[in-house]
């Protein structure tokens, strides 16, 4: 859930940030630049790790729109996140064929193995979770991916989460 009224730092996007926005709002007509909406979100997600209030704020600035006409896109898309996540954010298809493989037990297993409840992050700072929708890999569940790169994994079991986990905590050690 967005809350504007939280005091959040105030953002600066870098000049290279700028340009990235300047080359997306150009493939568009003159007085459309809120069709560059989505991918900025995405740029500033990338470089922030999440959509802040005042970002939000910076967007709607640049882009000569209200604040609200982000706020309205950035809560609509569960893509968009609206709190600091994890280094890596786990996501687990929850529809129902997924679940009818073992979608709830492997989520279950993750808070278990993690600590944190759906949408919170681990005390180190590495992992967050959550459930989504469609992952589009229905004969292949239990299924998952990891953000920021989106990769995906497959007919997951306890032991195969437990090796994933076990794996990322030693990348990020490197």
């Amino acid at each position: 859930m967005l809350r504007v009224d939280e005091a959040q730092e105030p953002v600066e996007f870098s000049p290279v940030l700028i340009s990235k926005f300047d080359e997306i709002v150009s493939r568009y007509p003159q007085g459309k630049q809120k069709s560059g909406l989505l991918p900025i979100l995405h740029l500033v997600q990338a470089e922030f790790g999440w959509v802040s209030a005042p970002a939000m704020d910076k967007v709607a600035e640049y882009l000569s729109i209200l604040p609200i006409e982000v706020y309205e896109v950035a809560t609509f898309y569960t893509m968009y996140f609206l709190r600091p996540q994890g280094k890596y954010v786990l996501e687990v298809c929850r529809t129902s064929g997924c679940c009818l493989v073992g979608a709830e037990k492997i989520m279950d297993h993750i808070e278990e193995t993690l600590g944190v409840k759906e949408g919170e992050v681990t005390p180190d700072g590495l992992f967050s979770w959550r459930g989504v929708e469609c992952l589009a890999a229905c004969g292949f569940g239990p299924v998952l991916q990891i953000g920021p790169e989106y990769t995906f994994y497959e007919n997951l079991t306890n032991e195969s989460v437990d090796k994933l986990i076990s794996d990322l905590k030693a990348k990020a050690k490197n």
